[in-house]
């Protein structure tokens, strides 16, 4: 295979948190057009919330999709990311979708297949409905619980079994309550629980995983939403961006030979300004890794470098600016 070389530019880690009212990157997408930007003069390691677009993703050849659970373990030391090309994906579906909803993801499958090229290994339905429930917390964070999360780790297994490489999981969720989504305004309300679904099968199957609901009404709108949100509204199917993403995710890995991308290989991450209190921004900081937070995107949280009481992070106005500051610092 010719994969590219990820250590031939400077890779910094480009993250945009899912389920916290990112101003960019909380909606659909919508924090695809600045990682492009990044990834025009870096090699980027990028969250799926960064690029996933529902039918459109802002994937490039040069971004590294990793899910969150194994971007925690890679800011620990604990994993390297092992680069790969044409991964075998799977794709496991909730017993609770119905007949005519699974249809329409497996056209999808298909035109993805023709269109892209993909490896679709086979699709595996769980033997039990998986029972998915979201919320927003009273902080007004996105957030969720899985009931029966052991039906979907059988069938990962069985498609691991199979020969998969990574993972595609498509659960049945209610319809979302009414709420400024669509108007650019809020946080979405189901991101929470995808991001707990696939850090948790991730962590136990050892191989990426990134998850897509399913609803049952595909009605698609008619009427004029946001920009930001809508990648959303003119799709029945979430699950293209996911299989484009999957297609060259690098693989987890505990190998620390010389072709693998270890913690210090990455020179840089830059997250929203008040997005400061996730475990990778103290892993990078404690390892020496330049932390900057941008403030044109802020969340709903107020996590700053004063209330974490870290004077190492970076503050910078936009993405634009942080792009100048890293050229200059890393092509010195």
């Amino acid at each position: 295979m010719n994969m590219l070389n990820f250590k031939d530019k400077p890779i910094v880690a480009f993250v945009v948190p899912t389920g916290i009212g990112a101003s960019i990157g909380g909606f659909a997408g919508d924090a695809s057009q600045a990682a492009r930007e990044f990834a025009k003069y870096f090699n980027l390691i990028v969250n799926p919330n960064t690029v996933n677009a529902a039918c459109f993703s802002g994937i490039t050849e040069n971004m590294l999709y990793t899910e969150g659970w194994a971007l925690s373990q890679l800011f620990k030391g604990n994993i390297t990311l092992k680069p790969a090309e044409n991964n075998k994906i799977g794709i496991i579906f909730d017993k609770e979708i119905s007949q005519e909803i699974l249809n329409v993801h497996i056209n999808t499958i298909n035109a993805v297949k023709t269109v892209y090229g993909c490896d679709l290994a086979e699709y595996e339905i769980t033997d039990e409905p998986c029972k998915i429930k979201f919320f927003n917390t009273s902080e007004g964070i996105s957030s969720g619980s899985v009931l029966n999360e052991k039906t979907l780790v059988n069938a990962g297994r069985k498609l691991i079994d199979k020969g998969a490489d990574v993972l595609a999981v498509v659960c049945k969720f209610e319809e979302p309550p009414e709420d400024n989504y669509q108007n650019g305004e809020g946080v979405d309300i189901v991101g929470g629980v995808e991001a707990i679904i696939s850090h948790y099968l991730s962590r136990e199957l050892q191989v990426p995983v990134v998850h897509a609901p399913a609803f049952e009404d595909i009605t698609i709108t008619t009427d004029i939403v946001d920009a930001k949100a809508a990648a959303e509204y003119i799709t029945p199917t979430f699950l293209p961006c996911l299989l484009q993403g999957l297609k060259n995710a690098p693989l987890i890995s505990r190998e620390k030979v010389e072709y693998n991308i270890s913690r210090k290989d990455i020179k840089a991450l830059v997250m929203p300004y008040n997005a400061l209190g996730s475990s990778i921004v103290i892993d990078a900081i404690n390892s020496g890794i330049k932390v900057y937070g941008v403030k044109e995107n802020k969340s709903i949280l107020n996590i700053t470098k004063e209330v974490i009481k870290y004077d190492d992070i970076i503050i910078v106005n936009t993405y634009r600016e942080c792009i100048k500051i890293l050229k200059d610092s890393l092509y010195e």
